[in-house]
């Protein structure tokens, strides 16, 4: 019974230290794992990744933050401006795929999202139906563009002296959000219907889709996973001055290839920006006890065009190049003189930061992240270059890490037998060393 004992002991323990060598050096578990990632990573009907794209479970939030002017009279005699950062006012954000079609044997889906905010009180500094901020008058700066630049400028002039608008204004946070009715544009309408009497940075957005987005399944290739190839029917875009900039690349940032490396970039096509973004990995990270690589824009995404020579694209109009750091999206905006940058000009050019008193730039509060788990291609993005944010709450985080488990046991299958071949081992020799017993009368 004690030499059975022992030659099993023995096989056993080889066996398992053989196999576990083997599937280590083969990683075969670890490609079955892989394997079935990129097959279920698909958009086909009647799936959870279907599901979970169509109707995304985790919450969305925008939280706006505004910059009150305190010191306007001074500005207006050359002095530089104060302001005081004011927020955040935060909404919640419901953001359904509608309208889903599928396309060409699978191999492509096209759908609307529309947007649709609700105030989340409990989130926020104040009430934005009450709480108001002194700022530029956005539609003075348009008619005074439109009394400079265009055919309209006699009118425009009239306009302007008649109305005698001033270079600030004051409004609630949500006119200055969701629009008001603006006495000057209102009178701009009558000789240019194509202007809006109403003013907002989020005007008509509200309940409404931004276009078209066809996008790859993943079907024939997991790295498509959700790629945007067309947006309102087109697959470039029109605005910037060269093919580089106008490019649409990546995915719409909520979903995006599962298996990512930490040597990838990471493109984004933002509507929003009217342009695509890319991000390179940062560090690893852990999102509430599930692990993630950190994702940021590189310095040469805001870089000018003597840095990055592809920014030059950005230059708009042509040869009109900003500092590091700004956007001018003005033609994408109706015409609207609008300029985005990083919150407090984050890594934008020095002179920007010192013109205005009251910018506080810092990496813990204004970098733009992603956070993303490899496998899953699901995590949480906090971006305040736009104040939009995705949590991953904890429904979803417990389903994802029960997914990870399952996977995590499969790939740890060669370390589990490599200990029970060990733990056979130490049986086998325990059983060799122990001297036997005299046998009994």
């Amino acid at each position: 019974m004690r030499k059975l004992c022992l030659a099993t002991a023995g096989v056993l323990a080889l066996t398992c230290l053989i196999l576990s060598i083997a599937l280590l050096a083969a990683r075969v578990l670890e490609k079955v794992v892989d394997l079935q990632v990129k097959q279920q990573m698909v958009l086909k009907n009647g799936t959870d990744v279907f599901e979970m794209w169509e109707e995304p479970s985790p919450p969305v939030y925008m939280q706006f933050f505004f910059f009150n002017l305190t010191n306007p009279l001074e500005v207006l005699q050359g002095e530089t401006p104060l302001v005081r950062e004011v927020g955040p006012y935060t909404y919640r954000e419901d953001r359904p795929r509608v309208d889903v079609h599928i396309l060409d044997n699978d191999t492509k889906v096209s759908s609307l999202n529309p947007k649709t905010y609700f105030f989340e009180h409990k989130m926020s500094v104040g009430d934005p139906e009450v709480d108001r901020i002194r700022t530029v008058n956005v539609p003075a700066v348009v008619a005074m563009d439109l009394a400079t630049s265009t055919p309209m400028h006699l009118p425009a002039e009239i306009l302007l002296l008649l109305y005698e608008e001033e270079m600030f204004t004051t409004h609630s946070v949500h006119e200055l959000l969701w629009g008001y009715t603006d006495k000057l544009l209102s009178a701009l309408h009558k000789f240019r219907p194509s202007i809006d009497s109403e003013f907002g940075y989020f005007k008509k957005t509200n309940g409404t889709d931004d276009g078209e987005y066809i996008m790859l399944s993943g079907k024939k290739n997991y790295l498509d996973f959700t790629r945007i190839i067309k947006w309102r029917g087109k697959d470039a875009l029109n605005w910037w001055s060269s093919p580089i900039s106008n490019m649409i690349n990546g995915t719409d940032g909520s979903t995006f290839h599962p298996l990512i490396g930490i040597d990838e970039m990471i493109y984004v096509f933002s509507s929003d920006f009217c342009r695509s973004l890319y991000l390179t990995f940062d560090k690893y990270v852990k999102v509430q006890g599930i692990s993630a690589y950190r994702f940021v824009p590189p310095m040469r995404l805001f870089a000018n065009a003597s840095i990055n020579p592809d920014n030059a694209g950005f230059c708009v109009p042509a040869g009109n190049c900003l500092g590091a750091g700004l956007l001018n999206v003005s033609a994408c905006k109706q015409g609207a003189p609008i300029f985005l940058s990083p919150p407090h000009f984050y890594q934008s050019d020095e002179k920007y930061v010192k013109d205005i008193d009251g910018m506080h730039p810092n990496k813990e509060d204004h970098e733009t992240f992603l956070d993303i788990n490899p496998v899953s291609c699901n995590g949480q993005t906090v971006s305040p270059l736009f104040l939009q944010s995705f949590a991953l709450d904890k429904a979803s985080a417990t389903k994802l890490k029960a997914a990870l488990f399952e996977s995590s046991v499969i790939t740890n299958t060669p370390f589990i037998i490599m200990v029970l071949g060990i733990i056979f081992g130490v049986i086998f020799v325990v059983l060799t060393c122990k001297p036997p017993q005299a046998r009994e009368e």
